[in-house]
């Protein structure tokens, strides 16, 4: 049987980075549990604290192809650069200007979503072109 993986960020608003990577992803915040209409409601009967209510966080690709994502609030804030990054597969068998054309308009989109634009990465003998971003907790993503 083939592992799934699930991708875990660490966090300070589990609630706003879910809903920041569900716009830039397509993927939707995980249903509340059978018989609760809501995720609050589901936390209210379990008697969890209003003040944990954010303390964690889960979306998943609607489609079931992409792993699903969970975010966990933890007290320190992120210091150093990822050591492990996405790379959003923007513009897949596009090459020159078209790749990188449509990489900027998607880093558009998503610098309007909250994230920010660190550096371009012009096409080489390596690459094909890249940009690297940065979600609104500052994690490094790629858009390739």
């Amino acid at each position: 049987m083939a592992t799934t993986v699930q991708v875990t960020f660490d966090c300070a608003d589990p609630a706003a980075q879910a809903a920041f990577w569900c716009a830039a992803l397509g993927y939707e915040i995980d249903a509340p549990p059978p018989g609760f209409d809501s995720w609050q409601a589901a936390l209210v009967a379990w008697g969890v604290p209003e003040s944990e209510w954010n303390a964690r966080s889960a979306c998943s690709d609607p489609d079931g192809v992409g792993p699903r994502l969970f975010f966990q609030r933890v007290p320190e804030q992120k210091t150093t650069k990822n050591r492990l990054h996405l790379d959003l597969r923007k513009a897949p068998g596009l090459e020159g200007d078209a790749r990188m054309t449509a990489l900027e308009a998607e880093a558009t989109r998503l610098v309007a979503l909250g994230a920010t634009r660190s550096k371009r990465f012009e096409t080489d003998a390596f690459s094909a072109g890249f940009i690297v971003m940065h979600d609104p907790e500052g994690n490094e993503f790629c858009l390739d």
